[in-house]
């Protein structure tokens, strides 16, 4: 199993492409069910969970053709991927595949919309909380689909299709929301969706569908309204960057100290981590060429900080932001609001002299001089690239196990780090 070794104390200098979005790549991906004509994705990014979802897309007999750049491209362009659902040759959606990543479950909606029927399995468990599927399920059901929990299978039934309906969340789920925007978009009628998640990647998904055919107004607000059309056609779309990968690279940069141009970063799909990012003391500059993040001398401040829903501090970027405060002068505070058990970074990061304690869904971090390396454990997405940040600043080497969970949503992230001065490695096997 691979690791990565790390040896702290390198400010980070150069450039840092910025890839494709992962939260908008795979609910593209299973778009493609959505039509029998050919979607085309630029600016996919290498990953595990792509790789994974493409397996998951070919048990339904999905054809995907992928390809890499070509001779000119700019290095933060990511693959081409071209997505053929001509025939859906499988409405089942299996527990070896589903369990491997819980975005996979979301392919009920397409299928459910098109075939009139799908038999996905529930995701099980996860490291991060239940995170529950309920309000996907209670999205279609909205819709006139009929709902069957068997054997561990969703079982969803509309055979005389979908119709529109209104579904009002009773709080901001990304996933029900992506669920009933595909659902909707072959839904017979106008579906109206009240508390809507805001994200980027749902507005991202929403822009690919109407260029496909579908008949969308309000994605990105709280309402977002669908006239259902009895087809979709194909589409050629590009993949919005990452916000996750942006904010934690200027982290990296925050923590370590240097100057780094995010390539081809948007600042305005995370402002309110950049905003954070300046008042810990970083200088944040969104270029025609990125976002540019700088710190220089000056110490880390702290700051106080609760996760929410777009527009407001990511939970995708409360463990980086932990890692970054364990250096601060001062005492910092962060509350995670959207998932419970999402603080099991911080046994980890204690490993490497952190000191922080918890009151519910709060962290306290009290800031401390100097970090020093020591054998860490990722122990999901999120935490992992946390103890990379700290290592990056910690005194003498740093070995991160289980990195696969890195791979599932960093592409390339030695390479990246490397090529701006930081002194780290894979180690293989």
């Amino acid at each position: 199993m691979d690791r990565i070794r790390i040896t702290g104390g390198r400010p980070l200098h150069g450039e840092i492409p910025i890839s494709g979005a992962k939260n908008a790549t795979l609910p593209l991906m299973i778009a493609s069910l959505l039509t029998d004509k050919t979607l085309v994705l630029d600016n996919v990014p290498h990953l595990a969970d792509v790789v994974q979802l493409q397996r998951i897309l070919n048990n339904h007999g999905v054809d995907v053709m992928l390809s890499g750049k070509r001779s000119g491209d700019a290095d933060n362009k990511g693959q081409t991927v071209k997505i053929s659902a001509e025939k859906i040759v499988d409405t089942t959606a299996p527990y070896e595949l589903v369990s491997k990543m819980r975005a996979s479950f979301w392919v009920i909606a397409p299928l459910v919309a098109r075939m009139g029927e799908a038999r996905v399995s529930l995701p099980g468990g996860c490291a991060i909380g239940t995170r529950p599927v309920d309000l996907l399920i209670m999205a279609l059901e909205r819709l006139g689909a009929k709902i069957d929990i068997e054997g561990g299978y969703a079982i969803a039934r509309a055979p005389r299709g979908l119709r529109g309906g209104e579904i009002v969340f009773p709080k901001v789920t990304v996933g029900g929301t992506h669920v009933a925007v595909m659902a909707a978009a072959l839904a017979q009628g106008t579906t109206v969706i009240e508390n809507a998640a805001c994200e980027p990647e749902i507005t991202d998904v929403a822009d690919c569908l109407v260029k496909m055919g579908a008949r969308i107004s309000g994605a990105g607000t709280r309402q977002i309204v669908i006239e259902g059309v009895s087809s979709l056609s194909g589409a050629r779309h590009s993949v919005l960057p990452d916000r996750i990968e942006t904010g934690t690279y200027a982290m990296a940069v925050a923590m370590t100290g240097g100057d780094v141009l995010l390539q081809g970063a948007r600042a305005e799909l995370l402002q309110s981590a950049l905003d954070v990012l300046v008042q810990v003391g970083a200088t944040v500059t969104a270029t025609n060429e990125g976002v540019r993040v700088a710190r220089n001398g000056a110490g880390i401040a702290p700051v106080d900080v609760t996760t929410e829903p777009f527009p407001g501090f990511p939970t995708d970027l409360q463990a980086q932001l932990m890692a970054l405060m364990t250096r601060a002068r001062g005492t910092s505070h962060i509350t995670e609001t959207i998932f419970e058990n999402r603080f099991m970074h911080v046994q980890e990061l204690a490993r490497l002299g952190a000191r922080i304690s918890l009151d519910g869904q709060t962290a306290t971090i009290e800031g401390v001089e100097r970090l020093k390396g020591a054998p860490v454990m990722a122990t999901d997405l999120r935490a992992s690239v946390s103890l990379v940040i700290a290592a990056l600043a910690a005194e003498g080497e740093t070995v991160v196990n289980r990195v696969y969970h890195l791979d599932r949503g960093f592409e390339r992230l030695e390479e990246k780090l490397g090529q701006c001065g930081a002194a780290i490695e894979r180690i293989s096997g």
